[in-house]
This record gives C-alpha cells, structure tokens and sequence, in this order.
C-alpha cells in the first residue's frame, strides 16, 4: 500500500545525499585547484570558495537541504559547480588552439 511518509522521507534522504556528495566533490576539487587560477577568472580566491563550500558542506550535513540554510548552502555547491569549476579547469588546461 502507499506509505506517503515513507516515500517522502526516502525523497529527502536522497535529496540529502545528492546535496552532500556535490558538496564534498566541490570541496575536493577545490582544495586542488591552484590559487591563482580562481583570481585569473575573476571569480573570489580560492580560501574565500573553500571557506564557503566547507561552510556548505557543514550546514547540508546539520540540516539538510530543505530548510532555508540547507537551500543557500545547495545554491552555493551549484554556483560552483555550474560557474566557478569549469572556468577554474579551462584556465588550468590553456588554450588548445
């Protein structure tokens, strides 16, 4: 039979966990990525995007993704996921013309 909390806490619990392994791939990728690679593409240096994705990474373990901290620390793994790391990576491989 149909379980609605059920099904509604296994929806979170996976939300949780895809919050949590984006914010942990960002920190590692982060944490390797040179410094001067972050200010080469105008975007914040790379203690100020760790700082914020270890904040991220905290917050989405304490709460979660749903409440209101749980949804800005999510929008922040996405801006840099989306925006930050593949700039990061093209200034890093140079041009390939």
């Amino acid at each position: 039979m149909y379980d609605p909390v059920g099904v509604a806490g296994i929806v979170l619990l996976g939300l949780q966990l895809l919050a949590v392994a984006g914010a942990v791939f960002a920190v590692v990728h982060a944490a390797r990525q040179r410094g001067d690679a972050f200010t080469a593409v105008d975007k914040l240096s790379k203690p100020i995007w760790l700082a914020i994705l270890a904040a991220s990474l905290l917050v989405l373990l304490v709460f979660g993704p749903v409440q209101l901290l749980g949804i800005i620390a999510v929008v922040a793994v996405i801006v840099y996921l989306v925006d930050v790391r593949p700039r990061v990576d093209e200034v890093q491989r140079g041009s390939r013309s």
